[in-house]
């Protein structure tokens, strides 16, 4: 029996990271029989391959080389989706504590859905920087790494370090499946989505080679293809802080975004470039409202017709 989910690691010299957060996975409650895991290491010169490897005798884990030649992070998911088993893609990153429920939690929204959904989890600690940071990485050094279900009862319960997306969820009480744009919060630190729909829409898009935006471009897609997206607070997780702050990463992804923004040329995607400036994941589905801008799929149903029509009248 192929397993219910492949949850698939892409990293690049994050070795200590990763242990963490392949930690958290022998601990799911989801029987080991039901999830594959694929380590994807983007030309890694630390010992991430012995570390994946050592695993073997307590994860059905499959580990994926490609050679260093700079931010391939699209590519390494594809890799994963392309040897993927299971009907269903976790995407997590390096360092995310994923709560002993949280593929459990995906595969019941995948199982209680009516048809293709694209699930986001509740990732605590995304986009902490700066003293909020240290202090998060020394409770977690102080039991949190050690349990993680204990850490994560503690913040729901407190409120502390929460989901930077928090804002959005509660302007639309978690229900934002009809946004213009849903997928501008479909971030890939813990999502998941059907193998069968990643692979129709053809996967990340592997010309994006710097950091950002190829989760959102991939989200967009699956959002033509039909795909719902929802929220599952019981897919929770937490993001241990490394690495620059969110607001340098969103200044490093603009060059993405208008990269996107003119490889797909809808009105709404134009917008896109001005996401971290005069617009962000909290205004976006506001400013597109405000503006009248067409649904993405009906201006693309109407350019083709209208295409067509000049085609047959030539």
């Amino acid at each position: 029996m192929p397993p219910a989910c492949s949850v698939i690691i892409p990293t690049y010299n994050r070795a200590g990271l990763l242990r963490r957060t392949l930690d958290s996975l022998v601990a799911q409650t989801l029987p080991r029989a039901d999830f594959e895991v694929l380590v994807v290491d983007d030309g890694s010169s630390d010992d991430t391959a012995e570390l994946a490897r050592s695993y073997t005798d307590r994860l059905d884990l499959k580990y994926f080389f490609q050679p260093d030649e700079g931010w391939r992070v699209a590519q390494a998911r594809n890799v994963g989706i392309a040897h993927a088993a299971g009907a269903v893609c976790v995407m997590v990153d390096s360092g995310v504590l994923l709560h002993s429920g949280c593929l459990a939690a995906h595969l019941d929204s995948h199982r209680r859905a009516e048809g293709p959904v694209a699930v986001v989890g509740y990732v605590y600690g995304f986009g902490t920087d700066g003293d909020e940071a240290a202090e998060m990485v020394r409770a977690l050094e102080s039991g949190g790494f050690d349990d993680p279900d204990a850490f994560l009862d503690r913040l729901r319960e407190t409120g502390r370090w929460a989901d930077v997306r928090e804002l959005f969820y509660a302007k639309y009480a978690d229900e934002f499946a009809d946004l213009p744009a849903p997928w501008i919060i479909y971030w890939t630190c813990n999502v998941s989505a059907p193998t069968d729909r990643l692979r129709a829409v053809g996967g990340f898009d592997e010309q994006i080679r710097s950091w950002g935006g190829e989760d959102l471009e991939l989200g967009y897609r699956l959002h033509l293809d039909g795909v719902r997206f929802l929220l599952n607070r019981s897919a929770s997780s937490v993001h241990s802080p490394h690495g620059s702050s969110l607001a340098s990463r969103m200044a490093e992804a603009r060059g993405v975004h208008r990269y996107v923004a003119q490889k797909h040329g809808t009105p709404v995607m134009r917008l896109l470039p001005l996401l971290g400036g005069a617009l962000n994941f909290l205004t976006f589905n506001d400013v597109v409202k405000g503006r009248g801008l067409p649904d993405c799929r009906e201006y693309l149903r109407q350019q083709a017709t209208a295409s067509a029509a000049q085609g047959a009248g030539e």
